[in-house]
């Protein structure tokens, strides 16, 4: 393969993932703060007073602050936007490496002290593609396929591990009836998802069989030579395309759709991206030699997400290393058969019963009103909708109600803001019910969700239908907080 195969390659791929770095540091600094701040719900502070630099590589380390917060998140915002438009490509040529790393060092800092937060297999999969994307060099500058064979191979890890790990764990994937139950039971459904999950069963069974194709048998493909890479390429896209419209994954899809793009050639490419290729400088050896001690550190960091595919204990979104680089990925290894939801619930009466007038909280995006539909919200990532979809798996449900094994730390202090009704908290949700005022006490109730059928749907207008199982936690107040602590 020629240096012209793959120049108009590089400049989509650079700009995609720069693209998805913007929408990352945008929601740093809309969210870190209330989730991870100084008087966060899981205060930075409080988790690197336990953690060295070498545990946790963090710029955070030097120092703490709010402020240090928003400068981080803004730099990166700027760093990632002057890449979208390829200014840095206009300057020498190490000065586009220099700004990639800058981005992927300031990400790595946030999600090295995110904690369950930053705890998503999209958080190293972003770290590890802007690394090798840095490596791509300019737009002036003679591409190598090197990197672009590295951002392929992580490609094939992405997916190939992804189809391993549905085989190996939930049944349902190997009886092909996983979508009975998916668009259902996704920690965030869009609008389509309820008209995704009333497919015919046979439309998810061949769905279930065309996944299995995309994510064990396509992937080899990928080295092949062209156009049957292209083709390999666009079948993963397509595949990602689907996800993208049926549900929100953060930038999970946008991501490894971007990586799809590296498995074409420039001559297929410009049908979509008709793009006229300059004339390019020399690489200079100096960065060839990098380029090839960078390949061969990705071989030596392979041997164990390799290993790992070949296990029969499979780990799922792992990461070998404090850098993020050349990590083992997979998703929805187990599908939940049925939707339990926490729905938090305040009132401002002075004596907590079933008489008082309970007031809902509306998170942005996960489900809660049923006459609300399910809104869009990727590739944009909301934090506390996906760990509070995370919550109802440590819940034992049986015939009696539910037993709750314990509380998440973050989850009390979420009560907490609540009933002091902390304004950085507040704006996370989509719903205040107390705009004037704070509750005396929140209480958690535990819901089962399921979709509306169509006709429930034209009666009721109603997406979802939803009945109570129990308590998930008893009314609380400020005084209850303070004395169990």
């Amino acid at each position: 393969m020629t240096f012209e195969d793959v120049w108009i390659v590089r400049w989509v791929v650079q700009r995609a993932l720069a693209a998805i770095y913007m929408i990352a540091f945008a929601v740093v600094l809309r969210q870190f703060k209330p989730l991870l701040g100084a008087n966060g719900l899981q205060p930075v502070p409080e988790f690197l007073a336990y953690r060295r630099f070498a545990e946790a590589p963090s710029l955070f380390h030097w120092r703490y602050s709010d402020r240090l917060v928003d400068a981080v998140g803004w730099t990166g915002l700027a760093l990632a936007g002057v890449l979208v438009l390829g200014l840095p490509d206009r300057g020498p040529v190490w000065l586009s490496t220099a700004v990639w790393i800058a981005l992927w060092f300031l990400y790595l800092s946030i999600v090295n002290v995110g904690q369950p937060f930053y705890g998503f297999g999209w958080e190293t999969m972003l770290l590890e593609a802007g690394f090798f994307a840095a490596f791509m060099g300019p737009s002036t500058l003679e591409p190598s396929i090197v990197p672009v064979l590295i951002l392929r191979w992580m490609l094939f890890r992405t997916e190939l591990g992804a189809g391993l790990i549905k085989l190996r764990h939930d049944r349902c994937w190997r009886d092909l009836t996983c979508l009975f139950y998916h668009y259902e039971t996704q920690p965030l459904p869009n609008p389509l998802s309820w008209y995704f999950h009333h497919l015919p069963r046979w439309v998810h069974r061949v769905s279930v069989l065309a996944s299995h194709f995309v994510q064990l048998i396509v992937p080899f493909g990928l080295f092949a030579p062209q156009p049957v890479a292209s083709f390999a390429g666009g079948l993963i896209i397509f595949h990602q395309l689907w996800l993208i419209v049926s549900g929100n994954y953060s930038w999970l899809n946008w991501l490894t759709a971007t990586l799809g793009i590296t498995a074409f050639c420039d001559s297929t490419l410009a049908a979509v991206f008709p793009l006229e290729v300059p004339p390019t400088e020399p690489r200079p050896a100096a960065f060839d030699a990098l380029l090839w001690a960078i390949a061969a550190a990705t071989v030596l960091l392979s041997v164990r997400p390799v290993l790992n595919l070949f296990s029969r204990n499979q780990l799922m979104n792992y990461s070998y290393n404090r850098y993020h680089l050349v990590n083992t990925y997979g998703a929805f290894g187990s599908v939940t058969k049925e939707r339990y939801e926490i729905v938090l619930e305040a009132t401002d009466a002075p004596t907590p019963d079933d008489e008082s007038r309970w007031r809902e909280y509306e998170f942005a995006g996960k489900p809660g009103d049923p006459r609300r539909l399910p809104p869009q919200v990727a590739p944009y990532h909301l934090r506390l909708d996906w760990l509070m979809w995370f919550l109802p798996f440590s819940v034992a449900v049986g015939p009696r109600g539910i037993r709750v094994r314990s509380h998440e730390p973050w989850f009390m202090r979420l009560v907490e803001k609540l009933l002091e009704a902390d304004a950085a908290t507040l704006k996370l949700l989509r719903r205040n019910p107390f705009p004037r005022g704070r509750p005396t006490f929140v209480r958690a109730l535990f819901y089962l969700y399921r979709y509306t059928d169509a006709r429930e749907r034209r009666a009721t207008g109603c997406w979802w239908r939803r009945s109570r199982v129990g308590v998930y936690l008893p009314p609380t107040s400020l005084r209850d907080l303070r004395s169990w602590r």
